[in-house]
C-alpha cells in the first residue's frame, strides 16, 4: 500500500461502504477515442484469456481517498491495469477494498479536453500517489504517444526502439502505433490480435494448409500415385 502508516485494513475500516459506490466518469471524447479503448481491452483481454489474476478497468473511476470522494475532483484513467488481483467484474476500482492495491500500468487517450491535465496533474498523481509503475498516454488524433516508468520516486520517460516503439515490463510487450491505432506487440515483434484478426488468421492458415495439401495430391497423381490410397 502506498500511504505511510496506514495499513488496508485500517483505510477500509475509515471509509464507507463501496457497495454504495459507483463508476463517476464522463463519455468518450469521440468514437476515435472509444475505439482506441475498446482495442486496448479487447487485445489484452484476448492475449491472457487463459489468466484470472488480473483486471483491466477502462473510463472506470478509481476511489482513492475520503477527499477526493467528497470532492469528485478526480477522473479516472482511461485505461488501466491491475495485476496479480481476481479477474471479476467491478463497479468502480475502490482501493480500500481491494487490499490498497494502485494501477500497475495507465494509459491517459488525449483529447482537447484532457491533455494538459494529463501530462501535468495527472502525471504527478500516479507518480506521487499511486506509485504507479509505469504510465503511457497517446492521442488518437495527432498521435502523440509517450511512455514512463518509475524510477526510485520519479517518472523517467521509455525509450523508444529503433521502430518507434514503447518497452512495457508490466505486460512485457511493446506499445507502438500501427494503423493509427496504439497496439501492443509481443517480444517477437507480432502484433498482437483482436479476436476476429485472430479468426481471420486461423481461417488463413487452414486455407493454406488446403492449398498446400491440393498441391501435394496432384504431385502424386501425376506420378501414377493415388493419395487416397495412402495411409
Amino acid at each position: 500500500m502506498h500511504i505511510t502508516g496506514i495499513t488496508a485494513q485500517q483505510l477500509e475500516a475509515a471509509m464507507p461502504d463501496a457497495s454504495k459506490l459507483l463508476s463517476d466518469e464522463p463519455e468518450m471524447e469521440s468514437s476515435l477515442h472509444y475505439a482506441q479503448l475498446a482495442l486496448l481491452v479487447a487485445c489484452l483481454e484476448f492475449l491472457w484469456r487463459d489468466r484470472n489474476d488480473f483486471f483491466i478497468g477502462a473510463n472506470l473511476t478509481i476511489y482513492f481517498s475520503r477527499q477526493q470522494l467528497r470532492n469528485r475532483d478526480f477522473r479516472g484513467p482511461d485505461f488501466f491495469l491491475i495485476q496479480q488481483t481476481d479477474r471479476r467484474p467491478r463497479n468502480a476500482w475502490v482501493t480500500w477494498e481491494e487490499d490498497g492495491k494502485y494501477p500497475n500500468l495507465i494509459i491517459e487517450l488525449l483529447s482537447t479536453s484532457t491533455a494538459d491535465i494529463d501530462r501535468s496533474l495527472k502525471k504527478t498523481l500516479y507518480q506521487d500517489r499511486f506509485r504507479t509503475p509505469e504510465y503511457f498516454w497517446f492521442s488518437p488524433d495527432t498521435l502523440e504517444f509517450e511512455g514512463f516508468r518509475l524510477v526510485g520516486h520519479r517518472y523517467e520517460p521509455i525509450a523508444l526502439t529503433a521502430n518507434g516503439w514503447r518497452w512495457s515490463e508490466e505486460l512485457e510487450l511493446f506499445l507502438g502505433i500501427e494503423s493509427k491505432q496504439l497496439r501492443y506487440f509481443t517480444r517477437n515483434g507480432d502484433l498482437v490480435p483482436t479476436p476476429d484478426e485472430a479468426a481471420i488468421q486461423e481461417r488463413q492458415r487452414a486455407d493454406q494448409l488446403a492449398e498446400r495439401a491440393d498441391q501435394l495430391a496432384e504431385y502424386l497423381r501425376s506420378l501414377g500415385v493415388d493419395p487416397d490410397q495412402i495411409s
